[in-house]
């Protein structure tokens, strides 16, 4: 029995594919430019690109506010005031995991979210990827829609 809830488990985390309201092309090759945040913000990209997961949906938060709800392939942009600390969160198995970045004003930051193996269902996790790092990942996802989150 055991061995066939594993197989199951399995076959969720790596068929099928979660989807997302999407941005359009347009606002998404925008987003890609990178551009300076406005002045006294900064630039926050939050993406998901692991190949694990595929067929799970994932909340993240920014000091509690729906950022969206992830998918794979697609990341979510959003300017922050600048010169404070935030709590970014994304939902996990049992509760959400948090980190907690100092955000200087004038920079862009990038967050990858990444699933991870549960006792149930999978997790997620959060990382701080350096600025070079993060634009060649985002270069190759879609710009979703921001502000749903199913939390």
């Amino acid at each position: 029995m055991r061995k066939i809830a594993f197989v199951i488990l399995l076959s969720a985390l790596f068929t099928g594919c979660a989807s997302v309201k999407m941005e359009s092309k347009e606002d998404s090759a925008k987003a890609k430019q990178f551009a300076q945040p406005q002045a006294g913000n900064s630039g926050l990209y939050t993406y998901r690109d692991s190949f694990v997961g595929k067929a799970l949906k994932k909340d993240i938060w920014v000091d509690g506010k729906c950022i969206g709800e992830s998918a794979p392939d697609v990341f979510f942009y959003t300017e922050v005031a600048g010169g404070k600390e935030y709590s970014i969160s994304t939902e996990s198995e049992f509760s959400p995991n948090t980190m907690t970045l100092f955000i200087e004003a004038g920079k862009n930051y990038f967050i990858r979210q990444y699933i991870k193996m549960g006792a149930f269902v999978g997790g997620a996790g959060l990382e701080l990827i350096p600025e070079e790092l993060g634009k060649a990942a985002v270069a190759k996802l879609d710009l979703a829609k921001p502000g749903t989150c199913s939390m």
